[in-house]
């Protein structure tokens, strides 16, 4: 496709709605969109825009685009929306709002046949599916891919969704391989050092270090060993200890 075509193909599609832009079966249209989205996200200052509630469904496909440079434009839209979201996380509502409307009418039709609802879902719900996608597919990609990912999971902790993000970390860790384990692990001790042990809670990074030690990658292994000591800053390295010392006796505890 020559430039010329290109241009056409990419002003024509600005005429697109952002769903269809956004999924385009050309690359370089998604990109574009994804660089569009960023953008009108970062010219909102009112966390109660109502374009903000169209936005928020997009990401979790988004976020899992196949072009790592489609990717990397995608996490950068994602990043700017919750920076807006987060200029007072009491508006957080609206994220994925779309997706939320149509949970409450599927509940709602339920409570009028007689069932018990639970509407007791909220934004985590929806801040999960997202964090499982960019820890599957964004985790062992690009440095810039894994740096944007990280900014995302600590945006999200700002916006009170901890257990979401440790959750995704704990799958990533799960799967064993390195390569998406120490990004895992990084991403862990940043939010430690930056939230502290009353928002990052230590019992669940507890119980992941035994197996981290274990691990048969020396990185992962480096890397655990470094969390165990910002562990113990905020914890107590005799509260490490008495913790830890029974499972890994020849473990290097702080």
């Amino acid at each position: 496709m020559s430039e010329t075509e290109d241009e056409k193909l990419l002003k024509e599609a600005t005429e697109l709605p952002w769903e269809v832009r956004l999924l385009h079966k050309n690359w370089k249209v998604r990109n574009d969109a994804n660089i569009n989205l960023a953008a009108l996200c970062n010219s909102i200052t009112d966390p109660e825009d109502p374009r903000l509630r169209e936005f928020g469904p997009f990401f979790k496909n988004t976020v899992a685009d196949s072009n790592p440079y489609v990717q990397e434009r995608a996490l950068d839209a994602l990043i700017a929306y919750l920076k807006v979201v987060d200029a007072d996380s009491a508006y957080f509502v609206v994220f994925l709002f779309s997706c939320l409307i149509i949970f409450f009418l599927y509940s709602f039709s339920h409570l009028i046949s007689g069932q018990i609802c639970n509407f007791n879902f909220g934004r985590e719900r929806y801040a999960k599916e997202v964090c499982d996608i960019i820890a599957a597919k964004c985790l062992t990609g690009r440095p810039k891919t894994v740096e944007k990912s990280q900014m995302v999971f600590m945006l999200l902790i700002e916006l009170e969704s901890v257990d979401v993000v440790l959750d995704a970390m704990e799958k990533a860790i799960i799967k064993k391989g390195a390569k998406a384990v120490v990004p895992a692990i990084d991403i862990i001790l940043q939010a430690l050092r930056d939230f502290g042990a009353k928002i990052v809670p230590p019992k669940r990074i507890l119980k992941l270090l035994p197996e981290l030690f274990d691990h048969r990658d020396q990185n992962v292994r480096a890397s655990s060993r470094g969390l165990t000591l910002e562990l113990c800053r905020w914890i107590g390295k005799e509260t490490v200890k008495a913790v830890l010392f029974e499972k890994m006796p020849n473990a290097m505890v702080c």
